[in-house]
């Protein structure tokens, strides 16, 4: 993967990440970006912005990730629970067997059971340039 990621740094007149650094630097980098553009894909579907990214399972380890996550998509971003497959499969079936009312008591439970962290965006004009960049590739490929 690393020699992938480096031909089309190359190709595409980049810089070439060549430590180990800068290879994971690019892959974050580029999955941010990508997390912004499925946002305005899905804004476009629904008609309206999305606000607010939610992060759960194992991702909300990855500080890092979380915040570039913020600041590339200029999006609040809520990390956690981490094990919110297990919790939301746990809750789900209490609200199928009569044991909560909805799913909107289920969401209440879980808010107030887990703790979250939050990242703000510090987007910039960086991010921003990086963005354009990106939708002129795809458009390209």
């Amino acid at each position: 993967m690393q020699k992938k990621i480096q031909q089309f740094c190359e190709k595409t007149n980049q810089p070439v990440p060549e430590s180990a650094g800068e290879i994971a630097r690019c892959i974050y980098d580029s999955l941010a970006l990508k997390y912004r553009f499925a946002l305005e894909t899905l804004e476009g579907y629904r008609c309206g912005r999305i606000d607010t990214l939610n992060i759960v399972g194992g991702g909300t380890k990855n500080k890092l990730m979380n915040q570039l996550a913020a600041d590339a998509t200029g999006r609040t971003v809520i990390a956690g629970p981490v094990e919110s497959a297990c919790v939301g499969n746990l809750l789900l079936q209490a609200v199928a067997l009569g044991e909560l009312k909805d799913v909107h008591e289920a969401r209440a439970i879980v808010r107030a059971s887990f703790e979250t962290e939050i990242y703000e965006s510090r987007r910039t004009q960086q991010w921003e340039d990086a963005y354009e960049k990106l939708l002129r590739f795809m458009k390209t490929e």
